[in-house]
């Protein structure tokens, strides 16, 4: 039997065990639930600390696939981890559980790896102490060097040391403490915080405008120069909407923060590892973060996206290409998508190998035509072409030339940034003649080889094994046919196409006819010689059923200004829809600003308007459940062979579910059209469509995009120009397209007026259904006079100066 002592013994070990077990648990959630890091109480391991309203987290982390650890800050309650800064982005540490960030006894704040040493470090020359120093991470996402007992003491501060991302509050540009240019530079890769090769921010020249650069050297996009309200060759800026950008000049530094403390608004701005300068926002409606402004517009127009001796091509699918005779650098790089490593020579040039030239192994040249130049070239005067070609060959360096009539540019380092141009008019566009081994080209006219004898004597044997196969082929292609127009199933009366069969109608998804968000677009032909658009999803995540079941519901979807879906496909993770070929094109091809196919007469933009108008009165109104389409601009109405509109992309917001909102986020083109509510975070209804809706109306008006920039650097947004007509009761053959010439009817172009100014309207309730729309339209109810929406309204009446906010231009890059 137990004595008492002992038991007086066990009870004592039992409540010191419990003791020490209570008092780890509350170091370690301390560590987790506090917002400051101290000498006594250093970050180490698992452990965070937390902004006091529960916004930004900072601890350590790994990135993507890396098994690296690295202290970061990223955005609390969101679903999915978003670093906006990291401290040693440049040297990871192998463990977090034996790493710790701390106070040093100089009074710095230091990352010290498992064996103590210093990894990084706020680099603080002046010696404070270290009892009353602490660093804490603010609701701003900001992470401060303070003192304990005041806090107006800042000594360090992340906000002077971004990373890749820019937070409200939060300044680019010349730092007067520091001594430095503040900028933000892109990640290495997703997986690698390290700094990357594009930078935005303020000119590092000091003149006053916002610029992107690759390594720090070449420029890539300018902003122009600040007039005094925004920056000049931005036609996006505009002035006191929800973000503000306010510049000073003094210092050369651009602040940016939410213009409206009341609205509720998470957002960012990032240098993206694409070198894409982007906003981002989040919506509480999706909940996942769309991108609300990007530049630049196109892909390609980022500097040595693809890397040296390759083609970037944004039509294209991948968009970058190894030129002839070089392979990718990395090909595990280039088939993940890393292309900026760019390609190598297959074959050594003749002057590189130090050989004895031999007639026909010269060095040649093979013509690449159509080019936007290169900027990195040199001048060598020259009289023709010839010439040109004769000083590339004896310079051993050079790899390649060009000759416009007057210059010959030659190119003797990589060539990067080679980019098609249709534009054959502009001086920078000419035909590029690459340097090849000769035996990258070899030349048929030396004579008859060998080879082509044998393929002589072999060819008779090879024709007759073709004929033999033709006849298999057109066997087989009548059983398949047969088999396709009788496989019609249940759900929808939908066709379902194996992947198999939509590479043989699409010629292996050879002929691009566009894309977006959701996927690209292909051409196919039918068997029956029917033509269709064959849409590859990308990205989505449902399973079979799930998407068989939504795909079911769109089929069932029937109407007149609505794009027929005539099929599916669904095998693994391949998801891919089959819909009627419109053989005009969308409607943006018509309105975009001196690049129109043709000009549409007002009979014509009226009956889109109206029948744009009826398709989504059917969406919204008459399915057996309302379906928004969340994504309503002219690349999404499409015009058959007699120009009738069919609003195409019905139903993806809900076929895509919650990967919806992960493709709004490359959504560039649409954020002129969003309605308030999807920034805002504000519930999204039907009215979201109406608003975007009302966005084209004004721009089938008007003939071209709502933005404008002008050559003396103004900008015009249109909407606020016509509202104000509208509303004043002015002639509205003003707003007409220009090149009409007037003839247009007065009644209805009032009509349509004073109905896209009624759809835009800030508030939700002020916005007609598309059902009352239709009615406006057709003229079946009276149309009142509009009130100046209030967004359009500050635009009119402010003359701050100081502020504006990016307004994308809505154009569709993707």
């Amino acid at each position: 039997m137990a004595t008492k002592s002992s038991r007086n013994s066990l009870s004592d070990l039992q409540a010191s065990l419990i003791l020490f077990f209570c008092c780890f648990c509350l170091r370690t959630n301390s560590a987790a639930g506090e917002d400051t890091i101290s000498f006594q109480q250093p970050l180490s391991g698992n452990q965070t600390i937390v902004s006091k309203g529960g916004i930004f987290e900072l601890g350590f982390f790994t990135p993507g696939k890396s098994q690296k650890y690295y202290i970061g800050i990223w955005y609390k309650k969101r679903p999915e981890r978003t670093v906006v800064w990291v401290a040693n982005r440049e040297t990871a540490v192998s463990s977090a559980t034996n790493s710790e960030l701390t106070i040093s006894r100089d009074g710095n704040l230091v990352l010290l790896d498992k064996s103590k040493n210093q990894i990084w470090s706020s680099n603080l020359t002046s010696i404070r102490s270290n009892r009353t120093t602490v660093a804490v991470i603010l609701d701003t996402g900001n992470f401060v060097l303070t003192n304990q007992s005041d806090s107006s003491m800042i000594y360090w501060q992340s906000f002077d040391h971004p990373t890749d991302s820019w937070l409200p509050g939060g300044r680019v540009g010349w730092n007067n403490i520091t001594k430095q240019y503040m900028t933000l530079v892109s990640w290495r890769s997703e997986d690698d915080p390290a700094s990357g090769s594009y930078s935005f921010g303020m000119d590092p020249t000091g003149k006053d405008q916002l610029v992107q650069m690759w390594n720090g050297t070449e420029y890539y996009w300018l902003s122009g120069g600040w007039n005094g309200q925004y920056f000049s060759d931005v036609p996006e800026l505009t002035r006191n909407q929800i973000f503000k950008y306010i510049y000073n000049e003094s210092l050369n530094s651009v602040t940016y923060t939410i213009n409206d403390a009341k609205v509720a608004l998470v957002t960012r701005f990032q240098a993206s590892v694409t070198g894409i300068g982007i906003q981002w926002a989040w919506l509480n409606t999706t909940p996942e973060w769309i991108a609300s402004w990007s530049q630049p517009k196109l892909q390609c127009q980022v500097y040595s996206f693809c890397g040296p001796f390759s083609i970037c091509a944004d039509a294209a699918a991948p968009v970058c290409s190894c030129l002839q005779g070089f392979d990718p650098a990395s090909k595990i790089d280039w088939d993940s998508g890393s292309w900026k490593g760019g390609c190598v020579r297959r074959t050594k040039l003749l002057c590189e190998t130090n050989s004895t030239v031999n007639i026909g192994q010269e060095d040649k040249f093979l013509m690449i035509p159509n080019m936007q130049l290169p900027v990195n070239s040199e001048a060598s005067p020259t009289n023709n072409s010839d010439q040109c070609q004769v000083t590339c060959l004896s310079n051993c360096p050079c790899v390649a030339y060009s000759y416009n009539g007057n210059d010959c540019l030659i190119w003797s380092s990589g060539l990067v940034n080679l980019r098609p141009s249709t534009n054959s008019s502009n001086s920078a566009v000419g035909d590029v003649f690459l340097r090849l081994a000769a035996s990258e080209l070899q030349d048929s006219s030396n004579g008859v080889s060998a080879g082509v004898i044998a393929g002589a004597v072999v060819g008779g044997v090879v024709l007759c094994l073709v004929l033999v196969l033709v006849v298999i082929w057109i066997l087989c292609r009548k059983r398949r046919q047969t088999r396709t127009a009788l496989r019609q199933t249940k759900e929808g009366g939908l066709v379902v196409f194996s992947y198999r069969e939509l590479e043989h109608l699409t010629k292996n998804f050879s002929e691009r006819l566009g894309g977006g968000g959701f996927g690209s677009v292909f051409k196919g032909v039918l068997p029956d010689n029917n033509v269709i658009a064959v849409k590859k999803l990308e990205g989505l995540r449902q399973g079979d059923k799930q998407f068989r079941a939504e795909v079911s519901t769109m089929g069932t979807i029937q109407h007149v200004n609505l794009v027929r879906l005539r099929g599916f496909c669904c095998e693994g993770d391949k998801r891919l829809l089959v819909y009627d070929f419109m053989p005009n094109g969308s409607l943006d091809s018509y309105l975009t600003d001196n690049h129109a196919k043709q000009t549409l007469c007002w009979k014509q933009r009226y009956q889109i308007a109206i029948g744009t108008s009826r398709g989504l009165a059917y969406l919204h109104e008459h399915c057996r459940d309302c379906i928004m389409h969340c994504d309503i601009k002219p690349e999404n109405i499409l015009l058959d062979k007699d120009l009738c509109p069919k609003v195409s992309d019905f139903g993806m917001a809900k076929l895509m579910g919650r990967d919806f909102s992960r493709v709004m986020t490359t959504m560039r083109g649409t954020v002129g059209y969003l309605a308030p509510e999807w920034i805002t975070g504000l519930p999204v209804t039907p009215k979201a469509d109406v608003y975007s809706y009302g966005m084209v109306l004004f721009e089938l008006i008007s003939g071209k995009r709502n933005a404008t920039v002008h050559e003396d650097g103004q900008v015009t947004f249109f909407p606020v120009w016509a509202t104000k007509r509208v509303v004043e009761g002015d002639d509205v053959l003003s707003l007409l397209d220009k090149s009409l010439h007037g003839d247009a009817d007065i009644e209805e172009l009032g009509r349509v007026s004073k109905v896209a100014c009624w759809c835009i309207q800030d508030e939700e309730s002020e916005r007609p259904s598309m059902g009352q729309v239709v009615q406006m339209l057709e003229g079946v109810v009276e149309i009142q006079v509009p009130p100046i929406p209030n967004t359009l309204h500050r635009l009119l009446d402010d003359e701050s100066k100081d502020a504006m906010v990016f307004y994308e231009d809505p154009k569709n890059v993707i």
